[in-house]
């Protein structure tokens, strides 16, 4: 299955906010004072939730990912082991003509064409 282009594209795109996120923290750029987070309890039971949307959605897509790549079928679809099966019974139906053939002493190597007939002038 090929990705979609736009889904690739967004997912790229989500990927590289979080990292231009992540090096604002690290150099400090982006960052909330401890006393805003003391301050403001609204703001902090805001992002608590969302946090937690967040980790809920992505173990979900986890987890669908992950019972799909365990429950899918790796084997043979029933219809294609009945072809299997039919294949090797004409091969042993041809193999037993072949033997017939050669206990009746029939040249294999003669052709099976029947002889043409002289055309009457």
């Amino acid at each position: 299955m090929k990705p979609n282009r736009v889904a690739v594209l967004l997912w790229a795109t989500l990927i590289v906010v979080l990292l231009v996120v992540e090096i604002a923290e690290i150099t400090r750029r982006f960052t909330i004072p401890v006393q805003n987070v003391i301050g403001d309890p609204l703001a902090f039971v805001v992002a608590l939730v969302f946090t937690t949307l967040v980790a809920l959605v992505g173990a979900i897509f986890i987890g669908v990912y992950l019972s799909h790549r365990l429950l899918a079928p790796t084997g043979f679809t029933p219809f294609e082991e009945e072809m299997l099966r039919m294949r090797a019974d004409l091969q042993d139906v041809k193999r037993n003509v072949a033997e017939l053939r050669g206990q009746a002493g029939h040249d294999p190597a003669a052709p099976n064409d029947p002889p043409a007939r002289e055309e009457e002038p």
